[in-house]
């Protein structure tokens, strides 16, 4: 078994924030993979489901941010499983808008989440990165991520979501790259040639120049005649 856990604030209020993409990102994996209802356990909401041949655990702790660790660390240890099964899915500030990385262990880099994860659990769980973009200053921070998505980021977060569903069976069989190719190809589809018109149909094709080889002299006594 494998358990994914996004990272976000629990309510309402905090749904649309860009501190919440790792809960939109497991909240997109279960409704496209027909995985159980939601239930509460684990100080969070737990679901299960198959990704291919992985049995997978989602998980959202009903922690705040900072508390994350509480909950993926119970179910962690409910289900005897190491920190390496562990696949943590949240905002990363160091990367561009809908740019993704996956990682396994390292630093927390500051991140509250991550932190109390790293407290829990250690640091060798998995975590893929979700890029949100930074700010530009250190103290608007807080309110950068405690901010609603604006209107301009839904084309890409969209794409970007349904990305991360469309290769969630890669990355549960442990196949990084096919995971972050099947979401460059949701964010930029191969563009495809434009068919061509009736009239452009009916056209014979152009045939190409065919080359002089006639001397400077010989063009120029062809000119005068």
């Amino acid at each position: 078994m494998e358990l994914w856990a996004g990272l976000g604030n629990p309510g309402a209020k905090y749904a649309g924030n860009r501190h919440n993409i790792g809960f939109m990102s497991v909240d997109r994996i279960a409704a496209d993979h027909g995985f159980s209802p939601w239930r509460a356990k684990f100080q969070g909401h737990v679901c299960e489901g198959h990704l291919g041949r992985e049995k997978v655990l989602l998980i959202k702790p009903g922690t705040f941010m900072n508390l994350s660790g509480q909950a993926v660390g119970e179910a962690m240890r409910f289900y005897k499983l190491e920190a390496q099964d562990v696949m943590v899915f949240h905002d990363e500030l160091d990367l561009a808008p809908g740019k993704v990385r996956v990682k396994q262990g390292g630093g927390h880099a500051g991140h509250n989440g991550l932190r109390s994860l790293h407290a829990h659990i250690g640091a060798e769980y998995g975590r893929v990165r979700l890029g949100i973009g930074h700010p530009g200053h250190k103290d608007r921070v807080a309110p950068y991520v405690l901010s609603d998505f604006a209107k301009a980021d839904q084309n890409w977060l969209d794409d970007l979501l349904y990305g991360i569903s469309d290769g969630a069976e890669k990355l549960a069989a442990g196949d990084t790259p096919g995971f972050l190719n099947t979401i460059g190809l949701r964010m930029k589809p191969p563009k495809q040639a434009q068919p061509k018109t009736p009239k452009q149909m009916d056209e014979p094709p152009v045939k190409p120049p065919e080359e002089d080889n006639r001397s400077n002299m010989q063009k120029l006594m062809d000119k005068f005649r």
